[in-house]
Order: structure tokens, then sequence, then C-alpha cells
């Protein structure tokens, strides 16, 4: 599943931050699956190096809707796609074609460019009642991978962590003598917690952290963060102090050591420069099969929007 980013004019860096900020997500739909975006967010593009976070949800339970994204591009980021119920079935222009169940990872790094399309599929009892649920990131890559090939990797097995009252898996990166094997570029972690009670987790100094409730209200340090809202804890503190009322309660936690420099987004790319944006979406405009390559999908091919910078063909 991904964005898109329509949010190319906004002010593209990050304000620093030095005390915990609480941000409100925002509802849309990709389709017909209702989402709530927490990232980017108002004066807020990165966390570490992620840049996208996209809470999925059916918005009728009783007749949850199908999932179906065909065909589109990426560049210069990782989607990492992180189920809670559902399945879906990822195919892309390296010929992948990869079913992905709850508990397991699926992590595309874009490079120059990837083209993908998925699809959810009823593969057990939970579709029925809940349709597809989960979450939707982006990692930013970094400059030293961003114009390289394209990388797909499926993790069904991601280690499992207990700390304290907190328990979990592991998504990516490291955290105390445990490490995912899924593998990026740039230093980050990715956690998926149940908490069942009050917990002190022990984060890198060196890290910003993003916490973001799934179903019940949290606190993190002395600020209340809703399901459906960001709290951004900025890098320089060794734990994050995470409390409950309700039990379980579960939280995605991203992080990661700061990207060093600003991107640009739109749509589903990005990138440093307009330009970069630019020669992207020309190149899927006119199906540039060597950059993007081509999707095994019965799925219709996603047409790109005209970017806002771009003037409008005259009709004349």
């Amino acid at each position: 599943m991904s964005g898109p980013i329509d949010e190319y004019g906004r002010a593209a860096a990050n304000r620093g931050i030095t005390a915990i900020e609480v941000r409100e997500g925002r509802t849309a739909n990709i389709g017909s699956l209702g989402i709530v975006r927490v990232l980017p967010t108002k004066n807020r593009r990165t966390i570490g190096p992620w840049c996208f976070v996209d809470l999925m949800h059916a918005d009728d339970v009783d007749r949850p809707p199908p999932l179906e994204i065909g065909p589109h591009p990426h560049i210069g980021l990782a989607t990492v796609t992180w189920l809670f119920t559902g399945a879906v079935l990822h195919s892309d222009s390296l010929g992948t074609e990869q079913l992905i169940r709850p508990g397991q990872l699926n992590l595309m790094t874009a490079g120059h460019g990837i083209a993908h399309a998925e699809e959810g599929v009823a593969s057990d009892e939970t579709w029925e009642s809940t349709g597809i649920m989960g979450v939707q990131m982006w990692l930013a890559q970094p400059e030293e991978t961003r114009q390289a090939a394209s990388i797909f990797q499926h993790v069904a097995d991601l280690p499992e962590i207990e700390i304290g009252a907190a328990r979990g898996r592991l998504l990516i990166g490291r955290i105390g003598e445990t490490r995912s094997p899924a593998s990026f570029a740039h230093p980050t972690i990715g956690l998926d917690l149940t908490l069942d009670g009050d917990s002190i987790l022990p984060v890198d100094p060196a890290f910003e952290h993003g916490v973001v409730p799934i179903d019940r209200p949290m606190r993190v340090g002395d600020d209340i963060v809703d399901p459906g809202s960001l709290a951004i804890v900025p890098a320089g503190r060794d734990h994050l102090a995470l409390g409950v009322r309700s039990l379980p309660a579960r939280v995605m936690i991203i992080g990661g050591e700061p990207l060093g420099h600003d991107v640009k987004m739109w749509w589903n790319f990005v990138a440093r420069t307009t330009d970069e944006l630019t020669d992207a979406w020309r190149a899927w405009e006119v199906g540039d099969e060597e950059r993007f390559g081509r999707v095994p999908s019965r799925l219709e091919r996603i047409e790109a929007p005209i970017p806002p910078w771009i003037s409008q063909p005259s009709n004349q």
C-alpha cells in the first residue's frame, strides 16, 4: 500500500525540537481503504529516515472493501508493509509475487526506480470480519543508495523481544543484542509492541523516535497520545517512558539517526530536488520500462497527476 503524498508545497525542513511533541493524524482514503496519516506532519517530514506512516483500516467493518492498488512507481524510498489483519499479494517489476500475512515483513527498496501493485487476498477467516488493517511506512533512502538498484525483502521470521511489560517484534534495526534480519542502509529501528503495563524502553540516544499508539491512549513521558496521533521524541534520550491505563495496548515505535538533509516528497516519490521528481514523473508518464520495469498484475496502471510546479497544457 502506498501514499500518495500531495504536499510538495509545504515546508520540507524539520523544525528542531527539544521536548516531546504530539501531533494528530489526519484521515483520508486510498481508493476504498480508510487511512490515518501521522507522518509527514506540519513542519516535520522525517523521524530518522522514516518519512511516511499510514495507519490502514476498513471504514465498514461489516463489509470490508477490497484492497486493489494498481501498478505505480517509487524512487528514493523503501516501503515497509506490516499487517495486523488480512493478507496482501505484492507484485513488483523485479518479478516478485509475494503474499504477506500478519507477523511478516515486506521491505521494498526503490532506489532509482521500481513499480509495484498490491491486492488484498481473502486468505483466512479474519478477512470477512476485519479486512485489511496494518501500517504502511516509508524510509527515505540515504545518499549512497537512493540511485542504486531496487531490492525486495520478505522476512517471515522476525525476532520476538520482551522488555519488562512490553513484548512484540523487531521489524528492522537492533535493540540490545537482538537484530532484525531486514536490512536498510541507515541506522534505524521499527518495533511493534504490546504493553501489559507501564514500560521503560531503552533506546539509542543518537536516534529520533516516533511513538504511534494503535488501539489505546498512551502516556509518552508526561504527554497523552491517542490512537491516530504521533509523539515525536527528539534525540538525546536513552529511554522512552510509556504508560497505559487500559490493557493490553499496542504501539508502533519508529526511529533512527537524523537523515542529515532535507527531502522532497511528492506523489510516490522521494528525492532531493524538484528536477529529480520531474524526471521520475516524466519517465512514468511515457512508460519508461527501463527505469520502472513492468508489473505482473491484473490491476490497472495508476496514472500520475501533473506536478503542481509544471504548467498545465493549454486546451487551445
